[in-house]
């Protein structure tokens, strides 16, 4: 447990701090899913959003190196764990818990 939380205030912090709110949610929504790999469509729906909407905030993430595409249409976490950390601060509703 010490670990982790030294985890969230730093490595995984630094992450989360770079982010817009708009791809805080994004990720947020990955978490939902779980460690992934995850279907564009599938992120879309947790936000009741469509897939091509939500395009430019997904190539901003893996320009950001946050995310990164293993196949056509999947969007992976670049980072172990990040789905727990996004899980932990956005507790509920999508929104920051700080």
């Amino acid at each position: 447990m010490l670990a982790v939380a030294g985890l969230d205030q730093s490595f995984f912090l630094v992450r989360f701090d770079r982010l817009t709110p708009s791809e805080k949610r994004y990720l947020r929504a990955m978490a939902e899913l779980g460690p992934g790999p995850h279907r564009s469509g599938s992120v879309a729906e947790v936000l009741g959003r469509r897939a091509a909407s939500l395009g430019p905030t997904r190539s901003q993430l893996i320009n950001k190196g946050m995310v990164w595409s293993p196949s056509y249409g999947d969007t992976a976490f670049t980072v172990p764990m990040f789905d727990e950390f996004m899980r932990r601060i956005m507790r509920d509703d999508l929104r920051v818990h700080a």
